[in-house]
């Protein structure tokens, strides 16, 4: 694959070149971390619209890429790579020399960038009324987290009692690793998809439908009409544990991160002011690590043991499903 520079205005290209360097320092520290990664295959598709005048260009790019394990941890058990898929908005301007230069390059990494990207997770993405929102009834503090450091030995099957409940947690991890990229017609997409996506998987799972009353936590549906609206505990994080916790007690949590096994979620509060801002499900599993999978951005098999070095600061919630 053949590759070339683009181009830049001067002020992209020194913030670019800020960003490289943070993105050594940690890829060097993913590398101490677990080997980091090997290689990446890097797709850029054009996917419109397009615009043009005399002095700018603006279009639309998806890009598409893979980072490649250590074939070590490969043969141990980690999937072969992780995956995401990230639309960038490119704007092009034409200098007094008549030179094309890629001025800025926009992306919404939403709720957890990618491990190549140094941005921070954006806060405030949920939508009131249609996604999540405050309940009818107040829930109060949470009382217990799951520590990101720990060496637990939990014995026998962990997933046995859900089993036992009739969930089907394979199709849970195939729902998610057929659907990471390319969205379900069957549901709404939010600007914030991340819960709606887990809750998605859940439901292909086994998880039934239970109440109708939209604004409380113990409610949990989804409305393919707005003649039925969906439940804010659906597509809302913070609703999302409350149901599941609390109401219906179909999770719980554990007291340590690295016990997360298949088809089990993990929430993330990254500023740490009670309300969970990120839901992800496990999409494979080993005695050693987990890989995780999300919407918003599109991110298939991410390590677990990469995003508690890179948000050291979040609150964790892992939820045993």
């Amino acid at each position: 694959m053949s590759t070339m520079a683009v181009p830049t205005t001067d002020a992209l290209g020194q913030k670019l070149a800020a960003e490289y360097r943070q993105l050594a320092a940690l890829g060097a520290d993913y590398k101490e971390l677990d080997g980091g990664y090997i290689g990446a295959d890097v797709t850029v598709t054009p996917n419109g619209p397009f615009s043009q005048t005399e002095t700018t260009v603006r279009l639309q790019v998806t890009e598409d890429t893979k980072l490649y394990h250590p074939t070590d941890e490969v043969a141990a058990g980690a999937p072969e790579a992780e995956e995401y898929s990230l639309k960038h908005t490119l704007t092009f301007n034409r200098d007094t020399a008549g030179t094309w230069r890629l001025a800025s390059d926009l992306t919404d990494t939403g709720s957890m960038p990618p491990s190549t990207y140094m941005a921070e997770p954006q806060l405030d993405l949920e939508i009131p009324g249609e996604d999540s929102g405050t309940p009818d009834e107040a829930e109060g503090d949470k009382t217990e987290t799951s520590s990101p450091t720990g060496d637990p030995t939990p014995g026998g099957d962990p997933k046995s009692d859900q089993a036992m409940a009739g969930y089907d947690y394979p199709k849970m991890v195939s729902y998610a690793n057929k659907y990471w990229k390319n969205d379900n017609n069957a549901y709404r997409r939010y600007s914030n998809d991340c819960t709606n996506f887990i809750s998605q998987a859940m439901r292909a799972g086994g998880w039934k439908y239970n109440g109708d009353r939209r604004r409380h936590n113990s409610s949990w549906f989804y409305g393919s009409t707005h003649s039925m609206y969906t439940s804010y505990t659906w597509a809302g994080a913070e609703n999302w544990y409350w149901f599941g916790k609390k109401w219906s007690k179909r999770t719980r949590i554990l007291r340590y991160v690295q016990e997360l096994t298949w088809a089990d979620v993990l929430q993330a509060d990254f500023d740490r002011n009670n309300n969970i801002n990120h839901t992800m499900i496990v999409t494979k599993s080993t005695a050693n690590n987990s890989w995780l999978t999300y919407h918003t951005p599109n991110v298939h098999n991410r390590s677990l043991k990469k995003i508690l070095r890179k948000y050291p600061r979040a609150w964790w919630y892992a939820h045993r499903t």
